[in-house]
């Protein structure tokens, strides 16, 4: 388990790497898209080039962020049932859903993803739009995301058993609050004193008043 676990710490550093550099592509995609439209209605130039590799980076920053998501578990969950099992559950349940759906839809994606991507390699396929971009660097993107992805979701896997086997803590145990649940916390306690403060006054109000009868 222990050279699981350091595998599980090498995916997660990749997974973060990755994640953390396609932030840019972000930015990079944000210039090209503000730069395209200033040229196209200020000085009536376009270029399909430019208006493609949008495509291809929110493209990349999706599939290559995938993996990076999945390790901050901050993929959308509709947890009606299982949110309300005790954590034990709820990681049995993780694994559950790791091992017989998403580790198996990673390597069908990927694996079917694959001649398409040679074909176009084959071909040097290009955009049938004028001035489009080589086609296979974006066909490429969805094994290598999905890839990326596979690798993650083991580490996922692994240390989820790890965690039930009690070989390692919860790998998604929340240790510190959001400052929003903080200051809602602060407000709370703000409430609870006020309250605390206007029962109390008003038991002396009626403490006096009784003894003046």
């Amino acid at each position: 388990m222990k050279a699981l676990l350091a595998l599980c710490r090498g995916i997660d550093a990749m997974s973060e790497r990755i994640g953390r550099s396609v932030y840019w592509l972000l930015l990079a995609a944000v210039v090209v898209s503000t730069a395209n439209a200033l040229a196209r209605y200020l000085f009536d130039i376009g270029s399909n080039a430019f208006l493609e590799a949008q495509w291809y980076m929110f493209a990349a920053i999706y599939l290559l962020g995938a993996g990076w998501v999945l390790l901050h578990d901050a993929h959308v969950r509709i947890d009606v049932v299982a949110s309300r099992f005790p954590r034990r559950w709820q990681v049995m349940v993780d694994v559950v859903g790791i091992l017989f759906f998403l580790l198996p839809l990673t390597v069908f994606i990927a694996w079917t993803a694959l001649p398409p991507m040679l074909l176009a390699i084959e071909t040097n396929e290009v955009s049938a739009s004028p001035g489009g971009l080589l086609r296979w660097p974006l066909y490429a993107l969805v094994p290598v995301g999905f890839a990326l992805l596979f690798a993650q979701a083991l580490s996922e896997l692994f240390k989820r058993i790890a965690f039930l086997t009690g070989d390692a803590p919860d790998p998604h145990a929340r240790h510190d609050e959001t400052d929003e649940e903080r200051l809602l916390a602060q407000l709370k306690r703000e409430a609870e004193e006020r309250e605390a403060r206007e029962a109390a006054q008003a038991a002396a109000t009626a403490t006096s008043q009784g003894g003046r009868a």
